[in-house]
């Protein structure tokens, strides 16, 4: 099945109770979720605290999405390890639990060691052997690693490395990225919400949003209007929505995000440790964020 990347995905959080992943909850923010223009769902992504889960808990969550989840959506599930072989069969896991595509952030550990010939192999032998479609992920702020665009555009010939989420906020690299990979069946996914109309400006076909897990009817927006040229409507929009996705991303973070998903009436619950909720002031700071953006 051909895997189409073209719209809004929303990174999901991980719904626990008690430490543990709960289906209930789970299911409830999909069933909300569903009703939406979303064009797939992505697990296992940053926002979804998958370094705190263990390999069992990822093959269950994954086919726990699928179960739960609209048949016209995508999914996709991140299935990056630190070495080639083990992302390997955390790919081909993904793939019988369900996945369409895999999403897989680079090694990072030997930063230093991360060169173009280093990630050029390590991708190719992954998408060599996965039985999905293989997307990039470049998340520097996290990694301390970015994956230049000249890279990727030697990556993107590939047949199975089919697009990619940039998340390090460099306008001039995503235009990079987009023109050097045209041509080539390859989509460029913009990383986060702050520069999501931007990315759309300069060729982006979509974006993979944090923003859309608490607002996706407004991101779904976003692109909509730019496709159909109200652009002055697009830029009110993206505007509006820009602090409160500042604040559930750099400013607070998961916890933010699972926070914001409770106030919009969605189960967030607390994050796994070592990661701790909001404060209470803090809690309050976000809710007048989403009252002024009016999210309330």
């Amino acid at each position: 099945m051909a895997v189409c990347l073209k719209g809004v995905f929303p990174p999901i959080a991980t719904p626990f109770e008690n430490g543990e992943i709960s289906e209930s909850k789970l299911a409830f923010n999909m069933e909300r979720w569903n009703k939406t223009d979303l064009q797939g769902y992505v697990v296992l992504g940053s926002n979804g605290e998958f370094p705190y889960l263990d390999e069992d808990e990822k093959v269950n969550l994954i086919g726990l999405v699928r179960k739960h989840m609209a048949v016209d959506k995508v999914l996709i599930a991140g299935t990056g390890m630190e070495s080639t072989r083990a992302t390997i069969r955390m790919t081909k896991k993904a793939a019988e639990a369900g996945a369409d595509a895999a999403i897989i952030v680079n090694p990072h550990y030997y930063t230093g060691r991360m060169t173009s010939e280093v990630l050029i192999r390590h991708y190719t032998e992954v998408a060599d052997a996965s039985p999905i479609p293989v997307m990039i992920y470049n998340v520097p702020g996290f990694t301390g690693v970015n994956i230049a665009p000249d890279t990727v555009a030697i990556l993107a010939a590939h047949d199975n490395i089919i697009g990619m989420k940039d998340t390090s906020g460099n306008i001039v690299q995503l235009a990079q990225l987009v023109r050097l990979t045209a041509g080539k069946g390859f989509d460029v996914l913009a990383g986060s919400a702050n520069h999501f109309l931007p990315a759309l400006a300069v060729g982006a076909q979509g974006g993979i949003l944090a923003l859309a897990n608490i607002a996706p009817d407004e991101c779904v927006q976003i692109q909509r209007l730019f496709q159909e040229a109200k652009m002055e409507e697009a830029r009110e929009l993206h505007l509006r929505m820009l602090p409160v996705n500042q604040a559930i991303t750099a400013q607070m973070g998961v916890p933010g995000l699972k926070a914001a998903m409770e106030m919009r009436g969605y189960f967030g619950g607390e994050p796994r440790q070592p990661l701790l909720p909001l404060s209470d002031s803090a809690r309050e700071t976000l809710r007048q964020i989403l009252q002024e953006a009016g999210l309330l």
